[in-house]
């Protein structure tokens, strides 16, 4: 391995621990440092590089969770194996689915507006900034609305999205690549019909995983195998082979395990896909809101061969209300839809999207991000700290992914699932029974009258000053 370098000063440039980070990556990439070879200590390059263990330190951790390298314990950090290595620099990336009989005149007042069932907190979304965005486009443009919107998404927000998961998440892609549509289900169900035009009939998903999605690949008539996720992501080995396929993951935050791929199984998967002549689905799930590090890189950023879509959304960074995904494909896919785009009508108001839009091009979405980072990385852990400080005994766990808008719990109780959701609502908490959106409950043991349940617990939208108290207030309901 050659002596890592450090190309200029932090002073108005690359971040002291980023520039550690690109030389490393660059050197295992390049070949110039091989797959268990050691890296210098913390002190060692602290020394040698003049800069602070703090510094050193945070390079290694980035490469730790990107997986570039491995720590052993008493030992130090070592090179991974990366099996194939893209050409493309990733050093500038950094690091969201009748009529009537009779006329009847109605009155709004007869139907008053619901309130939530659940809390909230305000202070996660600007909503002043998103009103004056709004405002404009009933002001300036108020002439857009009178003509329906284009079947792929206005252009204007097509192409602030389009800088936005670049400089984000590495992602190149053109406007013409991106498809807007009304939530990752939606945008699936297109997908879908572009597959079968590819020939594609079976589609592999991650177990456990997204229930949504699975049903709407099912609905389809595709062909369904499940895939297990281990501690590195999907079990790649268990794909299917000779037979072209698509693979619906989510590398940098599984969904409910909150897993993230290290960098060599990407090349492996990468590789998979090109020599299976399949398909990936890379599903981008919360991949802003990572609060230890940097975001890591997405998948699609490493492809060359054109073998991966690219799907975000913004329910979890601006709010569930607005309806608005998206999905990046490869030039063979986007040739595709755009012969059969104009069957579609598009789904999402054009108002939003126009909205949206000027919110990202006047930095709102970017500084809104650094925001909710910051707060919901504090909701976190005061979430992990209160369920441990008051599920004493092991009856509720935990399981910090360091990521994301909610938290996976393991609860033993002699109550279902369902009715410690149910308790969960009355004190006006969502937590959601993992059944409901991925794989069957099960027991934790045969003919024990105690199960063990996972459920998803939400903490986005209690305010943090509440938090502690409100676990406390549930964790009495469910065992009092």
């Amino acid at each position: 391995m050659k002596p890592i370098t450090l190309s200029t000063r932090e002073e108005g440039g690359r971040a002291l621990y980023l520039q550690i980070y690109d030389d490393i990556k660059n050197q295992i990439l390049g070949g110039q440092a091989a797959a268990g070879e050691k890296l210098p200590s913390l002190r060692r390059l602290s020394k040698e590089l003049k800069v602070s263990i703090t510094t050193a330190e945070l390079a290694y951790n980035q490469l730790l969770v990107e997986g570039y390298v491995t720590s052993r314990p008493q030992s130090g950090y070592y090179v991974s194996e990366v099996t194939s290595v893209s050409s493309r620099s990733t050093s500038d990336t950094p690091a969201d689915h009748a009529s009537s009989a009779e006329s009847v005149i109605y009155d709004i007042r007869d139907y008053p507006l619901e309130g939530s069932p659940y809390l909230y907190d305000l202070s996660c979304f600007d909503f002043n900034k998103w009103k004056k965005c709004a405002a404009k486009v009933f002001n300036e443009y108020s002439h857009m609305l009178l003509f329906e919107s284009n079947p792929q998404g206005e252009s204007a927000l097509r192409f602030e999205i389009a800088k936005y998961i670049y400089h984000s998440r590495g992602v190149c892609a053109s406007p013409d690549q991106i498809v807007i549509g009304a939530g990752t289900q939606q945008i699936t169900s297109q997908l879908s019909r572009i597959l079968s035009k590819l020939g594609i009939h079976h589609v592999a998903l991650e177990t456990p995983g997204y229930l949504p999605v699975q049903r709407q690949f099912s609905d389809a008539g595709f062909n369904i195998s499940h895939i297990p996720v281990g501690n590195d992501g999907i079990e790649i080995q268990r794909l299917p082979v000779n037979i072209p396929s698509a693979v619906y993951v989510s590398p940098s935050n599984q969904f409910p395990t909150g897993t993230v791929m290290p960098v060599g199984r990407r090349y492996e998967l990468l590789e998979w896909a090109r020599s299976n002549q399949s398909i990936i689905i890379e599903d981008d799930y919360d991949s802003e809101l990572r609060y230890f590090g940097r975001p890591v890189p997405a998948l699609q950023s490493l492809d060359e061969a054109g073998r991966v879509v690219y799907l975000g959304s913004f329910s979890s960074t601006l709010f569930p209300a607005v309806k608005i995904s998206y999905m990046v494909l490869p030039p063979q896919l986007s040739a595709i839809f755009d012969k059969i785009k104009d069957q579609y009508t598009q789904t999402c108001s054009k108002a939003e999207q126009l909205t949206l839009a000027f919110f990202m091009e006047d930095g709102y979405y970017y500084t809104g991000i650094k925001k909710m980072r910051s707060l919901y990385a504090q909701k976190l852990q005061t979430a992990i700290a209160a369920f441990t400080r008051y599920g004493a005994g092991g009856f509720v766990t935990p399981v910090d992914t360091q990521s994301g808008i909610n938290l996976s719990i393991r609860v033993r109780s002699q109550k279902s699932a369902e009715e410690l959701s149910a308790a969960a609502k009355s004190l006006r908490l969502q937590v959601i029974p993992l059944s409901r959106v991925s794989e069957p409950e099960k027991t934790s043991a045969a003919g024990s009258t105690q199960r063990t349940h996972t459920l998803i617990f939400y903490y986005n939208q209690v305010p943090l000053g509440e938090l502690d108290g409100r676990i406390q207030q549930l964790l009495e309901a469910w065992y009092g």
